[in-house]
C-alpha cells in the first residue's frame, strides 16, 4: 500500500506545482489586463484547493509509516492547506467596494499571488521531500 500512495502523492504535488504555475500565469494576465478573473480561474483555484488537501490526506497516511527527509516537508503542505482557502476568502471580500475597476485588480492581484506563493511552497516541498 505504501508504494502507491507515495506514487500519487509525487504525482499530486507534480500535477499542483503546475496547475499552480498556469493559475498563476493565468491571474497575473488578468490582473495586467485589468480584468476580472473569470469564472474558470475561480474553479481552478478551489480545484488545487482542494487536491492540496488531498495531497495533504495522502501525506498524513505516509506520515504513519515513514518520515520525510525534513519535517520542513510537512509545515509546507499545512502552510498550502491553511493559506489558499484563507486568501480566497479574503480576496472576496472586496465586493463592496465601490470602485470597479479596484475591485477587480485586487481580486486578480491576490489569487494570482496565491498562485505564485503556493509554487514555490510546492517546489520546496519537493526539496525537502523523503
Amino acid at each position: 500500500m505504501e508504494p502507491i500512495v507515495a506514487f500519487l502523492h509525487f504525482r499530486f504535488a507534480v500535477a499542483l506545482l503546475l496547475l499552480a504555475v498556469v493559475l498563476g500565469v493565468w491571474g497575473l494576465y488578468q490582473f495586467l489586463r485589468r480584468r476580472q478573473v473569470s469564472p474558470g480561474f475561480r474553479a481552478g483555484f478551489l480545484l488545487m484547493t482542494a487536491l492540496t488537501a488531498v495531497q495533504g490526506l495522502l501525506g498524513l497516511l505516509l506520515l504513519t509509516v515513514a518520515q520525510p527527509r525534513e519535517l520542513l516537508h510537512v509545515l509546507y503542505g499545512v502552510f498550502a492547506i491553511v493559506f489558499l482557502p484563507g486568501v480566497y476568502l479574503y480576496a472576496d471580500r472586496g465586493r463592496a467596494e465601490r470602485d470597479e475597476r479596484l475591485r477587480r485588480a485586487r481580486e486578480a492581484a491576490l489569487l494570482a499571488g496565491a498562485c505564485w506563493v503556493v509554487a514555490i511552497a510546492y517546489a520546496r516541498g519537493f526539496m525537502t521531500g523523503g
